[in-house]
């Protein structure tokens, strides 16, 4: 694909699993990234490997629960490189895994912080620049767990359940003037929470053989499509990974 060359992407999460799959991704096509996460040290690999294929990127520490921090990337974006066109909001949480009233508080709510209020921030300080340009597209990582009740995951179903909101309401507001918000469902991915998941012992998806689990380059590849025009019929939905005939569209069958 070619219609991606010379966009400007903003990544959350970018340092590991679906993130940096993404970037890499995007740098086959062309697309200028920006990379955040938490770990530096971990991005600064990520950045490496991004320019070994002739992409170009940025990154910046950025924790998605403090808005200050996903200001600053989407300004990065426009020092960097002149403005932002996607924006993919990856960065998520599921530890600890516990059941509703033997998890701890502070950190069920760390991790709504980042499930829902970092696509919030993220959103919020992407759309006005997006609107300048009259054009953007924001990619939502979602869950099956949006739609699902899951034993031990009250803080991941919900705080999912409301992002998934968010892509709708953000969908309805900024359409019209040229802004697609898609959220995408992966299905189960080989990725670190799968570990945590799997040590957990809760719940069925714990219980999952590690063969079941694709690799992040395919939700990498979906995401890369999603930000295309042929995928502006998913406005507004979450565009679920598992699906056969999806998977058909991206070129994964």
């Amino acid at each position: 694909m070619t219609e991606l060359r010379d966009k400007v992407a903003l990544i959350t999460g970018a340092s590991k699993g679906i993130g940096a799959a993404t970037a890499l991704e995007f740098a086959r096509q062309g697309v200028r990234v920006v990379l955040a996460a938490r770990n530096a040290a971990a991005l600064e690999d990520v950045l490496v490997k991004v320019e070994q294929l002739g992409g170009k990127a940025a990154v910046i520490s950025c924790d998605v629960s403090r808005y200050e921090d996903v200001s600053a990337a989407v300004q990065l974006c426009q020092e960097q490189f002149g403005g932002l066109d996607i924006l993919v909001n990856n960065a998520g949480a599921i530890d600890p895994i516990a059941r509703l009233a033997d998890s701890d508080p502070e950190l069920w709510a760390r991790a709504a912080d980042v499930n829902y209020k970092g696509v919030y921030y993220g959103m919020h300080a992407a759309i006005p620049v997006m609107q300048q340009r009259g054009r953007g597209v924001i990619i939502n990582v979602s869950s099956g767990a949006a739609t699902s009740a899951l034993e031990g995951w009250s803080h991941y179903c919900s705080s999912k359940a409301a992002a998934l909101s968010l892509t709708r309401c953000a969908d309805q507001e900024y359409r019209e003037q040229g802004i697609t918000v898609i959220g995408l469902s992966p299905g189960t991915v080989a990725t670190d929470m799968q570990v945590s998941i799997k040590q957990s012992g809760i719940n069925p998806v714990s219980q999952l053989d590690p063969s079941v689990h694709v690799p992040a380059d395919w939700p990498a590849r979906a995401i890369a499509w999603l930000c295309t025009g042929a995928a502006k019929e998913y406005a507004g939905t979450d565009f679920v990974l598992k699906d056969e005939e999806n998977r058909r569209k991206i070129g994964l069958i």
